[in-house]
């Protein structure tokens, strides 16, 4: 019994699985690669990227594997264009955008014949994205880790959305195991979105300390965060969050005008590259909501045989 495979505009991956494209820097052609040399999609996360490193890094996966490589970029990102044109230019096989709604990328994809894939947090959303041309949708729920765009749970926003759309569903937030892909695809959807299961993986470009995090991690830990981006944020506690709870912001050394619209309480990009870097106690450490399920840190291939197998396993059962 094998899993089935998911199909977006003219790719088709063997398995129906889409890693999360993590900023910053969590993302990159290491992990992309390895998820798509597996069966799945990889992604390689563009926000908080030069133009010339996410050119870089697409080369890099690219040359690394013969899978579906796709880019993630945040619509809130100031050099949102840059970077989407960037990724067109370079072949990149699937742009996913979440963290805003924009018109214009669906026409640059388009002319480039490659797939659009917008995250959507409803289902008005998600019938305009597809009103638009989107080749499919990822449904992202409360669960997420980083930016969050709803209060509702996947399990509950994803039959609304399969329901009112005619294009691929894939859900996100909160799927670890197998079990949880079996769940979601037997709600209908067409694939799921795995972000810190993958964060916590051998190939992946976060910090030894980050990962350590993440196998610690209890329930508790997991925590909502203020973002300056004007949306909440889901995170893991550390004493960089205690400070946030009581306003005590670190001061920004200089703004880099990275986002369309920043409150500056503090700079999140500093923020980000800091955990990135190894400064998981003064950094920010973006997690969803499963992250406490999460006790080990594999190799990309020997999670994928295990997500293969507790997969078989929830069906054996159903």
């Amino acid at each position: 019994m094998k899993m089935p495979p998911l199909t977006i505009g003219p790719h088709t991956a063997r398995l129906p699985i889409i890693q999360g494209g993590m900023a910053v820097r969590i993302s990159l052609s290491p992990l992309a690669a390895a998820v798509a040399e597996a069966g799945g999609i990889g992604v390689i996360a563009g926000s908080g990227l030069s133009v010339d490193e996410l050119r870089a890094e697409i080369r890099s996966a690219k040359a690394a594997t013969t899978g579906i490589v796709g880019v993630n970029i945040m619509v809130a990102v100031r050099k949102f264009s840059d970077l989407v044109h960037a990724a067109l230019d370079e072949g990149i096989d699937i742009v996913i955008a979440g963290a805003g709604f924009s018109r214009d990328v669906f026409t640059w994809c388009k002319d480039a014949g490659v797939p659009m894939v917008p995250i959507v947090g409803s289902p008005r959303v998600a019938k305009l994205a597809q009103k638009f041309g989107a080749a499919a949708v990822v449904v992202e729920g409360v669960e997420a880790g980083g930016h969050l765009g709803t209060d509702r749970p996947m399990l509950e926003l994803l039959p609304e959305i399969v329901e009112a759309v005619d294009i691929p569903v894939i859900a996100a937030g909160g799927v670890i195991t197998g079990a949880d892909i079996s769940r979601a695809l037997e709600m209908g959807a067409a694939g799921v979105q795995m972000g810190s299961r993958f964060a916590a993986t051998v190939e992946s470009s976060a910090p030894p300390a980050f990962k350590q995090m993440y196998v610690d991690a209890t329930e508790a830990d997991v925590v909502i965060v203020k973002s300056p981006v004007g949306l909440p944020g889901r995170a893991l506690r550390n004493p960089f969050w205690e400070r946030t709870q009581s306003g005590d912001y670190p001061p920004i050394p200089s703004c880099r005008a990275c986002l369309k619209e920043c409150h500056k309480e503090y700079c999140i990009i500093r923020e980000l590259e800091m955990a990135q870097q190894g400064d998981v106690e003064q950094g920010l450490v973006f997690a969803g909501s499963a992250a406490a399920r999460i006790h080990d840190v594999p190799s990309v291939a020997e999670l994928v045989e295990r997500l293969e197998r507790e997969w078989r396993e929830a069906q054996e059962v159903a």
